[in-house]
């Protein structure tokens, strides 16, 4: 079930954070960036139908990628913590879509050398949308950032709530040790160093600094949330759980 877990652990985090940027559908600044989010949006919900529906094969338990997403508990899903926060205002989702951003951009980097093809093939598709992802945070970035007294107080504020979230995501564990072993899987570990140059190179640029590390609350892979997660997954499950036999056609 090693794999299983893994894959499970990859299509949470993107169906998950897909959930929460789509709340922002008819409630951004502009219109240009309405449509900005729900797009990134998407890309995460067909990266999270790939890597679920191969979990589901992978389980062998008759389980598709609905099912997945629809039909397990918060102490189920195997997302990062990071991905289930409240979106806060605007200056706090782009901090969220910048950390996790360059984060899955490494990641399938790395994965698209992965030795199972179809998760190499999974990754090198994701990537070219997960590129997009980081320059539209970016370019936020430097605007809120650099721009009015304002609009940086936001932005580091953002960053004080975000950024001990992001600890979670280069934790190692025995699941990543084992698959990263045979060459399927990648050491979280291994994309601190470069995450951090990344994100902190933009932070300055846009006059931010990083914040005081003081504590990183983690769980999130263990199936072990914040209360935010329960709210989400009933509004998000509320549908296919009140007409469970329904289907698409």
């Amino acid at each position: 079930m090693t794999w299983f877990t893994y894959l499970l652990r990859l299509g949470d985090d993107a169906l998950i954070m897909a959930q929460r940027l789509s709340e922002w559908v008819g409630r951004a600044p502009v219109l240009e960036e309405d449509m900005a989010l729900a797009n990134i949006a998407l890309d995460q919900l067909g990266q999270a139908r790939l890597l679920l529906s191969y979990a589901g094969e992978v389980e062998g338990a008759g389980r598709d990628e609905d099912a997945l997403a629809y039909f397990r508990s918060d102490r189920e899903f195997l997302n990062c913590q990071l991905v289930e926060l409240p979106n806060g205002d605007f200056a706090q989702t782009i901090v969220k879509l910048l950390c996790f951003g360059v984060y899955q951009d490494l990641l399938y980097q790395r994965l698209a050398a992965s030795a199972d093809e179809r998760l190499a093939a999974i990754a090198a598709k994701a990537r070219k949308e997960t590129a997009y992802h980081v320059d539209h945070a970016r370019l936020w970035t430097l605007r809120l950032g650099d721009g009015t007294p304002e609009s940086h107080r936001r932005m580091r504020q953002a960053l004080e709530e975000v950024w001990p979230y992001t600890h979670e995501l280069f934790e190692d564990d025995e699941v990543t040790d084992e698959l990263a072993a045979d060459g399927r899987a990648v050491r979280p570990g291994e994309l601190r160093q470069p995450w951090r140059a990344t994100v902190e190179s933009l932070l300055r640029e846009a006059t931010l600094e990083p914040p005081t590390e003081d504590w990183a609350p983690t769980g999130g892979r263990r199936g072990i949330h914040t209360e935010t997660l329960s709210y989400l997954l009933a509004q998000m499950q509320s549908v296919r759980r009140a007409y469970p036999t329904a289907t698409r056609w």
